[in-house]
């Protein structure tokens, strides 16, 4: 107010003349400059319209700019200029000029000098990498992306999420598939691609990702490299993923083929299991590289690798390895740590590599022990004298033909030259398999024996005599169904109780005989004990005629 009175006082004091109304002037503009300057000159534009004054009048300059940012449409700073990452990897945009990011963000638009940066091309597990933003981290063994390669499209509708507490809805592409498998009821599986590292001794095999990457969920997993998983007593290998390269061992011996790590164990020692649970699963893995691979091989059986020599020689060329007893820290482009199991004595081509098939399988078994004959004898009636071969598998223990030189001559009667052999667990595979090979028609009763079905020419008939005891479905599935997938002609013979050694050892009117499924819902281990473990078969050879005689009218067709 003391002012106001000043300014009238000269103003009367100076109307009196015209030198009195320029240093009026002048005076009035000296003292509206000073006013301006004290009310502007300690905050920006920005903070004038969005600070109070009383809290203004507090904060020196760089506050106030700040705190100005702060409240603007949620944006947050950091007093260093140090880029801040999202969860997908993506840098912020750099960019000093306030009032310009202040504008994109109110209009939901990157900076149009966004800072854009590209990756390396790293394929994983077969297929193409998915392309992602900048600097997005590939979780389970995925690359980054190639330099040509543009970045991916954003969704127009899109919205960011900012600092300040947004809601992010940008599309998100799909992870990569896990390294391990654990989701099939028969094995597990881990299928990996880049840079693979063993240290056998220690079971460990690690999985280094070409860069740091933060918690992988999951990181580590308890492998059993066998076919059967639910099984007890199968040593465990453990499948870890690495943080980064800076965490893996140095390489003291480096290949530049796959592996493949499996267990001998488990059921092996049984013919059929070793052709179900070890062979055909080691096929469907490793028949895709055409020798270009590796095994390593825990819990390793001297036995059994002497035993299948030929064919796991056609399936690697390279040196087994016993991983157990592994001290060197061995890296692979690519590991398959345990082998698939489709289904009993099988293969689904559909979940094969390259659609593989049990006719593949028996295809590659001839290669395997040089087996000349692809087709049996093709019959016209009256035309010719050679005979169809007969191959009777006889059994050393239970589950035997007692009858044995009656059933010989009955088939020779009907037309048959007949063989009979024992498949003994010591036989020698290489001959036994040409034996087989040469034959048109192969009877045995279920069990192991009739495994050797992988050795007859295609379109041979296999016909498999099911003891007593309603053990059809079994006989179904662990023959049947893959003699047929096998590409042979399958004929089913199912004897009677009169035909079982059963009945003069129990009678008629006892449960085993007069009611099987009451044994079976008793549990497997009675039925295996009775009808697998203690049953012979005394061939009724009459009955049986009828099913020789379907043999030779497929081998007509």
């Amino acid at each position: 107010m003391g002012e106001v009175k000043v300014v009238k006082t000269i103003s009367r004091a100076l109307s009196q003349s015209h030198v009195g109304f320029a240093l009026f002037g002048f005076f009035l503009v000296i003292l509206t400059y000073f006013t301006v300057f004290e009310q502007f000159s300690t905050r920006p534009p920005n903070a004038l319209l969005r600070t109070s004054p009383a809290v203004s009048a507090q904060m020196n300059p760089k506050e106030q700019e700040t705190d100005a940012l702060k409240k603007d449409d949620g944006i947050k700073l950091e007093e260093k200029p140090t880029p801040a990452v999202d969860f997908h990897g993506e840098e912020d945009n750099k960019n000093t000029e306030n009032d310009r990011r202040i504008e994109d963000h109110e209009n939901h638009k990157e900076p149009e000098d966004a800072e854009k940066k590209d990756g390396v091309d790293s394929k994983q597990f077969g297929h193409e990498p998915e392309k992602k933003e900048e600097n997005d981290s590939k979780q389970f063994g995925g690359g980054t992306e190639h330099p040509n390669q543009q970045p991916e499209k954003k969704d127009e509708t899109e919205v960011k999420q900012f600092a300040g507490g947004g809601t992010e809805n940008r599309q998100r592409p799909p992870q990569n598939k896990p390294l391990c498998d654990t989701a099939d009821p028969r094995s597990d599986v881990c299928d990996m691609e880049g840079d693979i590292r063993t240290h056998g001794i220690s079971s460990s095999i690690l999985f280094v990702p070409p860069y740091p990457v933060s918690n992988p969920e999951p990181h580590e997993w308890k492998i059993k490299p066998y076919s059967r998983k639910f099984m007890n007593g199968i040593k465990e290998v453990s499948v870890k993923q690495l943080h980064g390269p800076q965490e893996a061992p140095a390489c003291s011996v480096r290949q530049s083929i796959p592996a493949v790590v499996f267990y001998l164990g488990g059921l092996t020692g049984n013919y059929w299991h070793d052709f179900t649970d070890v062979i055909i699963p080691l096929f469907i893995e490793a028949r895709q590289f055409d020798g270009e691979v590796q095994f390593l091989i825990t819990n390793i059986q001297g036995w059994w690798i002497g035993k299948y020599h030929m064919i796991l020689k056609q399936l690697s060329r390279y040196d087994i390895i016993d991983l157990d007893k592994d001290l060197q820290i061995r890296c692979y482009p690519r590991m398959i740590v345990g082998i698939r199991s489709h289904k009993e004595f099988s293969i689904e081509p559909s979940r094969a590599p390259n659609g593989l098939s049990m006719v593949d399988f028996r295809k590659f078994m001839r290669i395997a022990y040089s087996l000349d004959r692809d087709y049996p004898i093709k019959l016209r009636e009256n035309v010719g004298s050679k005979k169809p071969r007969l191959l009777l598998i006889a059994r050393g223990l239970s589950r035997r033909f007692t009858n044995v030189e009656e059933i010989v001559k009955s088939a020779e009667r009907l037309g048959f030259e007949v063989e009979v052999v024992d498949a003994k667990f010591n036989v020698n595979i290489a001959e036994f398999a040409k034996v087989v090979n040469s034959c048109d028609v192969m009877v045995g009763v279920h069990g192991a024996g009739l495994t050797n079905c992988v050795f007859l020419p295609t379109n041979a008939v296999m016909i498999q005599v099911v003891p007593y005891g309603k053990l059809e479905h079994m006989a179904k599935i662990d023959f049947g169904e893959p003699a047929i997938d096998m590409q042979l002609k399958y004929v089913e013979y199912s004897i009677s109780a009169e035909e079982s050694t059963l009945m003069d050892m129990f009678g008629k009117d006892h449960p085993i005989i007069k009611d099987p499924m009451a044994i079976h819902r008793s549990g497997w281990e009675k039925v295996g004990e009775f009808y697998l473990g203690k049953q012979d078969i005394k061939l009724d050879v009459n009955r049986f005629a009828p099913t020789l005689l379907k043999a030779i009218d497929l081998l007509k067709e």
